[in-house]
């Protein structure tokens, strides 16, 4: 094995609990056919949402999703280099 083979295993590994810890405390949001449609509230709780846990929980997630769909695939490209 390489280094990059490990460095990358080690960073897959990572994103993968991370995202399942963030998935699992997260909090499920039933808000109906009004977020389907997009609908969005003016009231103060509507403007400043990005500044709540969940709002950076959401954002965590999907950093940790980016790094493992990236790191995935340079790994796979890398191997079909390699070979």
């Amino acid at each position: 094995m390489t280094a990059v083979n490990i460095i990358s295993g080690i960073l897959l590994v990572i994103a993968s609990v991370l995202i399942i810890l963030l998935v699992l405390f997260g909090d499920t949001r039933n808000s109906g056919i009004n977020s389907a449609i997009g609908g969005s509230s003016d009231s103060f709780f509507g403007r400043n949402s990005g500044n709540t846990r969940e709002a950076k929980m959401d954002r965590i997630t999907k950093i940790a999703v980016a790094v493992f769909f990236v790191v995935a695939l340079v790994v796979n490209v890398i191997s079909a280099y390699l070979k």
